[in-house]
């Protein structure tokens, strides 16, 4: 899993039926202090993220695993929201 924050959304009016229902966010991959690390992508969001949130996010075939029991054919999931990061040395 990697840091991220959410920097917007995707909006789309013609799409497949399995993303009926299901937000599209542009996350900025982030290191541990919170500076941009990173080209943006765009995920789904499977746990209700909202603009300028850190986020953990994954990518790859476990990404659609996210939308359990209606596996979404995805690249990239949020699959959690930070409430704060603590490396070692820091407090």
């Amino acid at each position: 899993m990697r840091l991220g924050r959410v920097v917007g959304r995707v909006w789309s009016s013609a799409k497949t039926d399995q993303f009926e229902g299901v937000k599209l966010l542009v996350i900025q991959p982030v290191d541990e202090q919170g500076a941009a690390a990173g080209r943006s992508l765009v995920a789904v969001d499977a746990v209700g993220a909202g603009a300028g949130e850190t986020v953990y996010w994954c990518r790859g075939r476990e990404a659609s695993y996210a939308m359990l029991p209606s596996e979404v054919g995805t690249d990239a999931a949020v699959v959690g929201i930070v409430d704060s990061v603590t490396t070692t040395g820091s407090e």
